[in-house]
């Protein structure tokens, strides 16, 4: 099992910028695929995208190449950069943490608190 912290979530303007931060302790961070994910009101969990052990990265289809993940192993820390953000960025946003490649939420085993995330117009 690993244990999961976010932070960096709050209020941004349209066209603006955001970096979510993702601790990691417990078993050993680079062992896992981890994945973030989004929730807004009304809706259900959806995947934004992953990172390998190995650093490779695989995204939603639907973002269009306006958000990055990236990993400091020296850290056990798993960053997700969100650019041209949108007010249908708004959500809470979860990372969370599976042994497998997978973009499916009942795979992954370690979840976050969650941080919320709001974009105005």
């Amino acid at each position: 099992q690993v244990q999961l912290v976010e932070s960096g979530g709050g209020l941004v303007q349209a066209g603006g910028s955001l970096r979510l931060s993702c601790v990691a302790s417990g078993r050993t961070f680079t062992s896992y695929v981890m994945g973030w994910f989004r929730q807004a009101p009304g809706k259900e969990r959806e995947f934004v995208g992953g990172i390998t052990w190995s650093s490779g990265t695989y995204y939603s289809n639907s973002l269009n190449g306006r958000f990055t993940i990236s990993r400091d192993n020296t850290k056990n820390t798993v960053y997700l950069e969100m650019n041209s953000m949108k007010p249908e960025d708004t959500a809470v946003y979860y990372c969370a943490a599976s042994t497998v490649f997978t973009t499916t939420p009942g795979q992954f085993g370690s979840w976050g608190q969650g941080t919320q995330v709001t974009v105005s117009s």
